[in-house]
């Protein structure tokens, strides 16, 4: 859009008078915001519109993205850059005496994701408006986070993340497209009189979903897409005839938290129920508007509407449809499963069982009776008619419900026609291994597409230092199109460039030590390497592996104080989900292990260990452009992808990494000697599960540094570790590590050597650095959305 400067402040001006009956110069930091934010939302209000009647007229097909998740970070300057205004926003505060950014920290993460899947989620978003592709997120507007990390004695204590204190100001409640959802009670089939089955209920339970849409806004373009989020609210009617307070607790608690603890029954017929809800509440919604819109009859729903399933939680939409186009539209069953199918597509996010849900079917059966019945059918007919065709073997293992479970996974693929991983090597293990029975039955339906990320708001708005670079040496063009910043190789051996990319990254992490000093108390020089490991706390992504890493320095520098290491600032940033005890105690381990390195004379300002809490979307956008190096060190075959891999690359850092998810990929596009490999491939991981020869006590007992390094944690080297220390050790000798971190250990010290070395040639360095950045475009969402539309949703880019 086109804005003078002088229009804003006009605009922001009133808006401050109108809002809240106040002049610039008593305005509070909130009013600021809100009010600049309701300016915001004014601007990009009418290409909304104009888009929703582009949208209604041209009656093209939309998909329909469903996700328990989605994590965006702040909105503020991300809508103030796709509208084209940042700078100009940013002028005019800075006239009024204010500054962007400040007012930008105090809008809160919108806390409705957990990591990568939600995440990805809002990256698919953003790439959706910014190519113009009808897309139309479908979540759940949780009232609290998945948790608010905070670090006390070294160990993490869960606070609720209740980010809705002050509102969010891009959400717009539609009271009028609310739906009513129910859940439990008894349901059966009668005979309506013309010998046709029809379900009749009794006693159910009925939750109002209301939906609170917020637009995403494309990039310079004219598309503003949806992302529909529900809130559980008591149905009107039951109001004041219902006063039943449980009743009440129990409905708000539908979207209160993100992933209740699923430890006991409880949680998790909660996390059941709100998988249900939204599911539900959206395909209704969906419907409604094709009807109301489209016009055309409901067996023509897979010619305007698709509908994508991210990982298994919204796995019920299979069956829900079903709900619908049978009990509702009155379709026969054989072109109601046809639709369905048509409509329905499925990503795969992980191979990890623990993941792949499955609920007892006692549970579905009473929470969801009618769902049950239509599962259960799903099931008997493809039972019947499979098994002439494939045998019972193939049938029996990729059953729906099979030893007393719901299998959501196998719900999903069977219920979809396209079931993809989300990097070549995640996609070839499900057709080889994890899911090699489905793609016996069904190869046509499996496919790759690679995860991405929105480059804009992990370059142009993480990274201003590095963008205006990239700008001054190839153009702009690479703003629209990152594939553009392959022209930056004809830079590589230019010295003023070198000294270019250098000095922004090292403005970059002056401002991560500042950070770090302001709210760790810790003083790290921004000359050392700034090795980085932010993701979820897992065994499988092995920040263990890192751990012993930094113990073998610093047991080094110990046993020989002028040993010419260079300087190292290693940072974490994870959450532990609140039940994973063992994930804790590495979080509890690696802050002890911080004090005792930090506080050693010895070691000086050679090695420090920084835990950083609370990671979030935001704290990413200080954190990752500082980073030299980036940690993706899973076991190989465990990460599906991994996208913090794909940021890191992005902004300069150099990856260290196993050939595990789209590391292979990254290391196949930065080119040799732009990136550090150690450790097993996936078919050596694959044959010790095989062999079963696997002995983590041999490696403890027979490599001394090692040997010393586990002994560290029952010993008394590392204070207060009395509990946690034991639990570490053991997992890695008596259970016999699990995750191969003694195996890999060797290789993964010579890797890290071979960094060290390289870090010292900083022009080389630099030349690798620059290598990343102008391979990376690859990894942008942009074109991963583009393949899911072109091959998967049939959906057309608006012109």
């Amino acid at each position: 859009m086109k804005l003078t400067k002088k229009q804003f402040k006009q605009d922001f001006e009133k808006r401050l008078s109108t809002k809240f009956a106040i002049d610039i110069e008593k305005a509070g930091p909130q009013e600021k915001l809100a009010a600049l934010s309701s300016v915001v939302k004014a601007y990009y209000s009418k290409i909304w519109q104009e888009d929703n009647e582009y949208k209604y007229e041209s009656k093209k097909k939309q998909a329909y993205y469903f996700s328990v998740e989605f994590l965006p970070g702040k909105m503020l300057k991300s809508n103030l850059l796709n509208l084209g205004i940042l700078d100009t926003v940013r002028e005019g505060l800075a006239d009024l005496g204010i500054e962007l950014d400040s007012i930008a920290r105090l809008e809160p993460d919108m806390a409705i994701g957990n990591g990568g899947l939600g995440r990805l989620a809002s990256c698919f978003m953003d790439s959706a408006a910014s190519t113009g592709i009808p897309l139309n997120g479908n979540g759940i507007r949780y009232s609290y986070g998945l948790f608010k990390q905070k670090i006390v004695d070294g160990y993490q204590v869960e606070l609720p993340d209740a980010w809705l204190s002050n509102g969010n100001p891009w959400e717009v409640r539609r009271s009028d497209k609310a739906f009513e959802v129910t859940f439990g009670g008894e349901v059966w089939l009668e005979d309506d009189g013309t010998g046709k089955l029809r379900p009749k209920y009794r006693n159910q339970e009925r939750v109002l979903a209301v939906p609170y849409d917020t637009p995403m806004v494309g990039f310079e373009n004219t598309t503003v897409n949806n992302m529909c989020l529900w809130k559980s609210e008591v149905p009107k009617d039951l109001d004041l005839q219902f006063q039943n307070l449980d009743y009440m607790r129990q409905t708000a608690m539908l979207s209160a938290e993100l992933y209740p603890d699923n430890s006991n029954y409880d949680g998790r017929l909660l996390r059941l129920k709100q998988e249900y809800f939204f599911v539900s509440a959206g395909l209704q919604r969906l419907i409604k508007h094709y009807v109301s819109t489209i016009q055309r009859p409901i067996t023509h729903l897979a010619d305007y509407v698709s509908v994508h399933i991210n990982d298994t939680h919204p796995a019920l939409c299979v069956p829900e449809l079903m709900r619908i186009l049978i009990d509702e539209y009155d379709i026969a069953w054989e072109r109601a499963w046809n639709i369905t199918v048509k409509v329905m597509s499925y990503t795969n996010h992980t191979i990890l069982s623990e993941a792949l849900e499955k609920w007892p079917e006692e549970m579905v059966k009473s929470l969801l009776p009618r769902i049950y019945q239509i599962i259960l059918e799903i099931d008997r007919r493809r039972t019947a008619e499979l098994l002439p065709k494939v045998g019972a073997k193939l049938v029996h293992s990729t059953r729906i419900i099979k030893d007393g479970q719901v299998h959501m996974a196998n719900l999903s693929i069977i219920g979809s026609h396209s079931t993809n991983g989300v990097a070549k090597l995640h996609s070839d293990l499900l057709k080889d291994v994890e899911l090699h029975d489905f793609y016996l039955i069904y190869p046509e339906r499996f496919n790759n597409k690679t995860n991405g990320i929105a480059d804009r708001r992990w370059s142009q708005i993480a990274n201003e230092r590095l963008s205006t670079v990239l700008d001054e040496t190839v153009g702009k063009a690479w703003r629209h199109n990152l594939n553009e910043l392959k022209l930056l190789e004809a830079h590589k051996n230019d010295t003023n460039t070198l000294e270019r990319l250098q000095a922004a990254k090292f403005d970059d992490k002056l401002r991560l030590a500042d950070y770090i000093k302001e709210n760790n108390g810790i003083t790290v020089d921004p000359n050392a390497i700034f090795d980085v490991q932010v993701k979820r706390l897992h065994a499988y992504k092995r920040q263990l592996l890192n751990v012993l890493h930094i113990l073998k320095l610093y047991f080094d520098i110990k046993d020989q104080p002028d040993i010419d290491v260079y300087p190292r600032v290693f940072i974490f940033g994870a959450k532990a989900a609140p039940g994973y005890h063992y994930a804790k105690s590495i979080i509890k381990a690696i802050n002890e292990i911080a004090n005792m390195i930090n506080n050693d004379p010895d070691v000086g300002n050679k090695l420090k260990v920084v835990f950083i809490a609370n990671y979030n979307v935001s704290k990413a956008e200080i954190i990752i452009p500082a980073a030299n190096v980036g940690e993706q060190i899973s076991l190989a075959s465990k990460e599906a992808s991994g996208t913090s891999n794909m940021k890191f690359m992005l902004n300069g850092a150099l990856t260290i990494g196993t050939l595990d998810g789209a590391n292979i990929e990254i290391f196949e596009a930065a080119g040799k000697g732009n990136f550090f490999k150690f450790g097993l491939d996936k078919d050596e991981v694959y044959e010790y599960y095989r062999n079963g020869n696997y002995n983590a006590r041999d490696i403890y007992e027979q490599n001394p540094v090692v040997h010393r390094i586990l002994d560290a944690f029952v010993d008394g080297t590392i204070p207060n570790i009395s509990a946690e220390g034991p639990e570490i050790f053991e997992s890695l000798t008596t259970y016999n590590d699990e995750y191969f971190v003694l195996r890999d250990f060797n290789d993964y010290v010579r890797a890290q050597k071979d960094l060290e070395t390289l870090y010292k040639d900083r022009t080389a360095w630099t030349k690798a650095s620059l290598m990343n950045i102008a391979n990376v475009g690859k990894f942008s969402s942009d074109r991963t959305i583009k393949e899911y539309a072109d091959a998967i949703w049939h959906v057309e880019e608006k012109k």
